[in-house]
């Protein structure tokens, strides 16, 4: 069985998941400026080398847990956390509407991402 491991690249907004330490995805995310601030996922990625490895999933989870020991709430722009926080209620928290309107702003004054 292969070892995951995920780091946090946070200066570079970049969640990333390794197996037996090849670089196998990331996230791409921005910490929301504002009160309350929030982690907000833009895309999920995960090499094609890597697929179907539960990669992606294991990256939103973490994503999530993250969020929740910073006491921050998520913000899943990116469409595979949003359908994964679907699957997952329990782990993944419904973010209030303005926050949601509030990261989209945000977003699209950072074009790079």
């Amino acid at each position: 069985m292969a070892e995951r491991e995920i780091r946090d690249d946070r200066g570079r907004g970049r969640l990333e998941a390794f197996e037996d330490g090849v670089f196998a995805g990331h996230i791409a995310y921005f910490t929301m400026d504002g009160d309350p601030a929030a982690l907000v996922a833009v895309h999920t990625i995960v090499e094609p080398d890597h697929e179907g490895k539960g990669i992606a999933g294991s990256l939103v989870r973490e994503f999530y847990a993250m969020a929740a020991r910073e006491d921050v709430p998520v913000v899943p722009l990116c469409p595979y956390a949003a359908k994964w926080a679907e699957r997952h209620p329990d782990e993944a928290p419904v973010p209030e509407a303005g926050l949601v309107s509030e990261a989209e702003r945000q977003l699209r004054e950072r074009p790079g991402l």
